[in-house]
């Protein structure tokens, strides 16, 4: 028997892999321009933006755009980023966005190795009997915002793939009218 998987399932085991990552801090749901930008917000963070639902033959495929994102560290005393002070040539930038970029790139992977390989997605920690799987490769988009602060980090898409029997057996409805006319 298939156990289906719901939206609510799948997006909270987004979460739940979201708020077991030791390096994420702050998880959101919804559009992205509902995303708190403030700096009371603490990063790095991670938004989930629904896109869409594909169903196959006997499965469900829950699309979803994921942004991981911080915060760069804008100082006027910095001179160089510490990461590049080995390099004389290099233009001195004034902020350590090269490491967010970096930090935010390895969440990224982290997150899709979660659902590539992990047994913690599967029944009885039997990785042949997963619940949560994707198949897909994966472009991983650079991108960056300035709001009152700046913000950077990786965008990509994910879907998530669960099995679906749909079960007719259980539908909410009564009998439909039969006859001429129908």
């Amino acid at each position: 028997m298939v156990s289906n998987k719901t939206y609510n399932n799948v997006l909270n085991r987004l979460l739940l892999i979201a708020e077991n990552h030791k390096q994420i801090f702050t998880t959101s749901v919804g559009d992205i321009w509902e995303v708190d930008m403030t700096k009371n917000t603490k990063f790095p963070l991670l938004h989930l933006n629904p896109t869409s639902v594909t169903t196959g033959d006997s499965t469900l495929t829950y699309n979803f755009q994921i942004f991981i994102m911080d915060m760069v560290d804008e100082k006027a005393n910095w001179t160089m980023n510490n990461a590049n002070a080995n390099f004389s040539k290099l233009y001195k930038t004034l902020g350590n966005e090269q490491d967010v970029f970096n930090e935010t790139l390895q969440i990224c992977t982290d997150f899709i190795g979660m659902f590539r390989h992990s047994i913690q997605q599967s029944t009885n920690n039997d990785i042949n009997n997963a619940l949560y799987f994707t198949d897909d490769q994966f472009t991983i988009e650079p991108f960056q915002e300035r709001f009152d602060n700046l913000c950077c980090g990786y965008v990509f898409q994910i879907g998530i793939l669960v099995p679906n029997d749909f079960q007719t057996c259980d539908i909410p409805m009564g009998t439909l009218p039969t006859g001429q006319g129908y």
